[in-house]
Formats: C-alpha cells, structure tokens, sequence
C-alpha cells in the first residue's frame, strides 16, 4: 500500500490513540477536535510517537461507537502493533479555510503566539489553553512565570494571526495583582 508523502505544511493535532480496539490492529482513540465528523473522509494521518518519532499513515476505517472513534490505519494490522503506538498523537495538516464566526479563532491559531499587554510590553509565548465548564484559560509563560488568563472579550483586546501577536486589554482585567 502507498504511504503518502510527509506533509510539510503547519499540523493540528485532532486525537490521541488510547488502546489497540480487536484483531486487525484497530485503535480506541481520544478525539481533541470539536469539528463535528472530523475523522470521517479523512485519507492519510501523521502519527507523533510518544519519544518525537513521526510516521505518516493511510486511514483504513473510522467508526464510532459509543461516544469515542474506532480508527483502522494501514502502519496497523495486529493489537501486538497497535499497543506500541499508544499514546501517539494524532495529526492532519492545518486546513486555512475553516469555517468561523468572526472574532473567533481555532486554538492551535493561538498556540505560539506573543502576547503583550495593552501598552505592547511583551509578556510571554501562548503555550497552552486549558478548558473549562465556565470559559477557556490561556497559559502565558516566559523566562520568569506563567500568567493565567481568562479568553474572553473583556481580556483579549486584539489577536492577529498574519504577525503572530495577542494583545491584552487592562491589567485590571486578568491580573491579580491589580484587585488587592
């Protein structure tokens, strides 16, 4: 079978294979996107061993059952296969013309950019957005500290994705120290 070519352009990570699933090597996988059919129609996936190692793969199968996603891959055709590639991240090339409301942003577009505050004063690198029930949380780290902030309009004043730069309103909004 032909392995596609590895893709050289920007990745998303869109899963996590869990376990192998029955045997023909399938894999119980833990979906990270919130686009609704994202594994159906898909051809090819690059998969991200645990120790950095990359392999590209063809999608044989995709099923769901039972609120989780059954994916069948052509580097697979034993469990014994499968487990070894526990833990592995799942990831498809970056797709630019998604569908968005306006002022809304996907968060592997948020990953990695500056972040300053309102003055331009830099405050650190976008690593990590947590979610949670109420809202999501943007985890800022430089050099020094990590900064937690709130995603929401009242903390975010300006996000632009051509220079790679997000920009936070008053610090009276998502620091601390201001409210003692």
């Amino acid at each position: 079978m032909d392995v596609p070519e590895p893709s050289q352009s920007p990745m998303v990570t869109i899963g996590r294979i869990l376990k192998p699933f029955g045997v023909r090597g399938e894999v119980r996988i833990e979906s990270l996107s919130d686009v609704p059919g994202r594994f159906e129609g898909l051809q090819s996936v690059t998969l991200v061993l645990p120790d950095g190692g990359t392999m590209e793969t063809m999608v044989t199968s995709v099923r769901q059952i039972n609120q989780g996603v059954i994916l069948g891959v052509s580097a697979f055709s034993t469990p014994e296969t499968a487990a070894l590639y526990r833990g592995a991240w799942i990831k498809i090339p970056v797709n630019h013309n998604l569908p968005r409301d306006n002022d809304t942003f996907y968060q592997f577009e948020l990953i990695g950019l500056r972040v300053e505050d309102l003055e331009g004063q830099h405050l650190g690198t976008l690593e990590e957005v947590l979610e949670y029930p109420q809202h999501h949380v943007l985890v800022i780290r430089n050099e020094d500290r990590e900064i937690l902030v709130p995603a929401s309009r009242r903390t975010i004043a300006m996000v632009d994705i051509p220079h790679k730069v997000l920009r936070l309103t008053s610090r009276e909004w998502w620091d601390a120290t201001y409210a003692l």
